[in-house]
């Protein structure tokens, strides 16, 4: 009977959740896509074709059982459909938001290689796990019995909180240090409330709470606290930290007002949505309202960036980026998101310096062409000679990719081992450092990167972290 609800996409279309006209959205930071009824994420689950070889769970970081949740959400197994989506992902209400599904599962589902359009996956898990809040299914991760062991987290963003939350569950006293007010790292503060509303990230830190993980807030390791302090006080550390620190325009433009770092910029809107006092908000200084905003870059965070100016108020937006739609690293669909909300986009065009004395007044473009590939297979732009031109602008945002800190300083702590880009080096399974009890997750060791990889390092550090503290002589050798 349940295999006779699937299979549905021959003669049921694919179909999102509605999506708010851009003249409505544009005035807000709400989510854009209002909710499936039951009816319909009923319908669109049911044109899964339950493949034998489901490309949809390879290409998840999280190998999510998304054939399986899809067939029960089909059926009107709601909870167990819950149930089977928790089970590999800790965050899956925020993964159905944000994930670049059109990347990973949407974009390798067979029935949209055969031309039938893929199944809204990320729609349907939003879906599945809002409903569960709804109805109450969600609980704290209490452990049956308490383990006399600690690990203390450095980080609260996605890497921290998802091994958190493993941990917890069984039973390890768990303490997560952050250099932020609140917990979630960029879920609170990168992305944006008309990608994730915040009470959905806060929701979770809570129920973390709940379940027993202490959190120490507004604490900078290094400053605050030092590292080899939280190493004595634990008997394993996960470093979970992402990576902050901005690319740089160029070194000639550091300190132009009117020049300001994505992160900054996000950073300050997010703040405002939380009712927070904001002074380089309310001067002006990170605000687009009234202003004419170049945004340099092409990644989801640029992305963040233009759509954020339009909501404030700017009187126009333009997305520099080097090479062409087809060759750029953000989200098509966040793109088309843009555009619809009026967001101008300057292909083939890259950043040469600023215009301005006292304020940026505008940006010296290069225009460029594609040339060969590069070594990643993506076409190299080379610049068109004698072709630069100013574009006006009042306020340049740069979102240009993030490096890491140099953790070893920071810390005072020399033997940690990283990498020549700075990155933690640590196992690529076990996720284990140099130093013994010392772990390493997410963005610290991968680099920039997704938020579900970050879950999935999270998890599987975790994991190690357990078989560790389970050891016999290991939390004794320490």
């Amino acid at each position: 009977m349940a295999k006779e609800r699937m299979l549905q996409f021959v003669k049921t279309t694919r179909e999102m959740p509605e999506k708010r006209g851009a003249d409505s959205r544009r005035q807000d930071f709400d989510e854009i896509y209002r909710e499936f009824a039951t009816i319909k994420a009923e319908e669109q689950s049911s044109r899964c074709s339950q493949c034998g070889v489901p490309y949809c769970q390879s290409h998840c970081p999280l190998h999510n059982n998304i054939p399986d949740w899809l067939r029960m959400t089909a059926s009107g197994r709601l909870e167990e459909a819950y149930a089977l989506s928790q089970a590999t992902n800790t965050f899956p209400e925020i993964c159905g938001r944000i994930c670049p599904q059109d990347r990973l599962c949407e974009g390798n589902c067979v029935i949209e290689q055969s031309g039938h359009g893929t199944v809204t996956i990320g729609a349907v898990e939003k879906y599945i796990t809002d409903t569960a809040w709804e109805r109450g299914w969600v609980k704290p991760g209490t452990p049956i019995a308490e383990r006399t062991e600690s690990v203390g987290i450095i980080g609260a963003g996605p890497g921290g909180l998802a091994a958190a939350d493993m941990l917890r569950r069984q039973g390890v006293q768990v303490t997560v240090y952050d250099r932020y007010d609140r917990a979630g790292g960029l879920l609170t503060y990168g992305i944006p409330g008309f990608k994730l509303e915040k009470h959905v990230v806060m929701r979770r830190v809570e129920l973390l709470e709940q379940a027993g993980v202490q959190f120490v807030m507004n604490c900078d390791v290094g400053v605050d606290i030092s590292f080899d302090a939280i190493r004595g006080q634990h008997d394993a550390v996960l470093i979970a930290t992402g990576v902050y620190k901005a690319r740089d325009l160029s070194k000639d433009s550091l300190g132009a007002d009117g020049l300001v770092p994505a992160l900054a910029y996000l950073t300050a809107s997010n703040r405002k949505s939380f009712g927070d006092e904001v002074e380089a908000y309310d001067n002006g200084h990170l605000n687009a309202m009234g202003k004419r905003v170049v945004v340099i870059g092409g990644g989801d965070t640029a992305m963040d960036c233009v759509r954020t100016a339009i909501r404030q108020g700017a009187t126009s937006v333009k997305c520099l980026y080097r090479r062409d739609r087809a060759n750029m690293p953000g989200s098509q669909r966040e793109t088309q998101n843009a555009e619809e909300e009026g967001v101008e986009f300057v292909w083939l065009t890259s950043p040469l310096g600023l215009v301005g004395e006292d304020h940026v007044e505008g940006v010296v473009v290069q225009r460029m062409r594609l040339g060969p590939p590069d070594a990643s297979g993506r076409q190299s732009p080379e610049v068109i000679e004698g072709a630069d031109y100013v574009e006006p602008a009042d306020l340049v945002i740069t979102a240009l990719g993030f490096e890491p800190e140099d953790l070893p300083q920071m810390w005072n702590a020399p033997d940690l081992g990283t990498t020549r880009w700075g990155t933690v080096k640590a196992d690529f399974r076990s996720h284990a450092t140099n130093l013994p009890g010392v772990y390493a997750a997410g963005d610290i060791v991968r680099g920039a990167s997704l938020v579900v990889w970050a879950i999935r390092d999270g998890r599987e550090a975790a994991d190690a972290i357990m078989d560790y503290l389970s050891a016999p002589s290991a939390v004794a050798a320490e």
